[in-house]
């Protein structure tokens, strides 16, 4: 399934400023929707390490009121979190009516670093597809809206982006042995990876694959698919704005 995404997809920065501000004012206008409509929406986002998750969140909420969203950065479970079912502490963070939550990374650790590192047993994470899927369909049944997104990109984008953060110290601190580590288990990863879109990409929450390699491509796709799956989820099309950008001099 990875192997069909064509990772030299880009574009020009020009295109990309005019799409990106156009895709931001319609997501603030569907944000109200949501609130009008009182529509939870779950917001899931799973990718390789610097595939550009956080970058896509980050452009999702610029323009949104900051009122109407949550992101919750998920990682190792703390605390009480360790002796509960794993999906404990995602159904803590269930959105309200007409509220936003963003997850970067979710409770599909449990079928990918979960599977690879041996937290959990090989009958743990087999059972969990159907959990998941079950989880996902308690939340549309509840209303909400569960939109979920795979950013990709190549091991040798990783290996370069890798490299930025290591000679760029503000960025750094993002880079961490464990991402070393893992890069060592790509072929593990991959193969986890490909077993999740198989067996959790339903009718109901597919998961949208984003072509990752070029970031500009890569974000204005994710909000333009954002956008269409909102449009028809509240029955709402949002203005086309027409978007002028200044030319610098």
């Amino acid at each position: 399934m990875l192997e069909s995404l064509d990772l030299s997809l880009s574009l020009p920065g020009a295109e990309y400023v005019t799409e990106l501000a156009r895709r931001q004012l319609q997501l603030r206008e569907l944000g109200i929707q949501v609130f009008h409509q009182k529509r939870p929406v779950v917001l899931v986002f799973e990718g390789w390490d610097a595939a550009g998750k956080g970058g896509a969140i980050k452009r999702i909420t610029e323009k949104m009121d900051p009122r109407g969203y949550v992101v919750y950065p998920i990682s190792a479970p703390q605390g009480d979190e360790k002796s509960r079912h794993y999906l404990y502490r995602f159904w803590t963070r269930v959105p309200e009516q007409g509220q936003i939550a963003i997850f970067d990374r979710s409770w599909y650790g449990r079928v990918l670093v979960e599977r690879v590192e041996g937290f959990a047993k090989s009958h743990e994470w087999k059972r969990a597809y159907k959990e998941i899927n079950s989880f996902e369909r308690q939340l549309q049944d509840f209303g909400a809206i569960v939109v979920k997104f795979w950013i990709h990109i190549s091991r040798e984008e990783q290996l370069n982006r890798f490299e930025e953060r290591r000679t760029t110290h503000y960025k750094s601190w993002k880079l961490t042995d464990e991402d070393w580590r893992n890069r060592e288990k790509w072929p593990l990863y991959e193969e986890a990876v490909e077993e999740m879109l198989l067996k959790t990409s339903t009718k109901t929450a597919p998961w949208h694959l984003v072509e990752g390699n070029d970031k500009y491509w890569a974000r204005v796709k994710t909000l333009g698919k954002l956008v269409d799956v909102l449009s028809l989820e509240l029955g709402y099309r949002p203005t086309d704005p027409v978007v002028k950008v200044k030319k610098s001099s």
